[in-house]
């Protein structure tokens, strides 16, 4: 209740005092002291409230608590086997345009890959020879099926310039479901 008190006002009818325009500087000035506490109890109180919900399992009638709704990845391995396959992005380094233009072509036209995202101006540094070297380089990005990775190492490993060329898969937990359908689609079976 003393809260409340803290928000009224004035009412218009009332004529204001002669010394009305510090009364306002007062109050503005409490409440903006007084406003982040009131927030703060706020915030705090719907935390209860969401806790209390999501342990007594109300949340699932309360739409804005549920935690399933559009917001959570989906597993490809865990999708439906009829529209998508486990996935994985690779990366593969290759020493110029020319080079990833033709790396890129040949895994495509093998099918052993939907997309090829060719990432120019990169600059590597490793360690080779015993010392660190340093080196422009193009980033191939591409995204294919798990199933396909064994296929793909060997095929960049017979195309490339390297002696041993960087092949680093990344598995893809979740995204777009028409994209990953798109993967599936775009690639040969095994």
């Amino acid at each position: 209740m003393a809260l409340l008190s803290l928000l009224r006002f004035p009412s218009a009818s009332a004529s204001p005092p002669p010394y009305s325009h510090r009364r306002n500087i007062a109050t503005t000035a409490l409440l903006r002291r007084r406003a982040p506490l009131v927030g703060a109890l706020w915030v705090l109180s719907l935390g209860t409230f969401t806790t209390f919900a999501c342990r007594t399992g109300c949340s699932l009638s309360l739409p804005f608590l549920s935690r399933s709704k559009g917001r959570t990845l989906h597993s490809t391995a865990m999708a439906s086997a009829s529209t998508t396959v486990p996935s994985i992005v690779v990366y593969v380094t290759v020493p110029n345009k020319e080079a990833g233009k033709k790396l890129s072509e040949s895994i495509i036209k093998e099918r052993l890959a939907a997309c090829v995202n060719r990432v120019p101006g990169i600059e590597s540094v490793y360690w080779w020879d015993g010392k660190v070297q340093s080196d422009a380089e193009e980033l191939l990005i591409i995204k294919t099926r798990e199933s396909l990775l064994n296929a793909l190492t060997e095929h960049v490993k017979a195309n490339h310039e390297y002696d041993l060329p960087e092949v680093i898969a990344l598995p893809i937990k979740g995204g777009n479901e028409k994209y990953l359908e798109w993967i599936k689609n775009s690639t040969k079976d095994e």
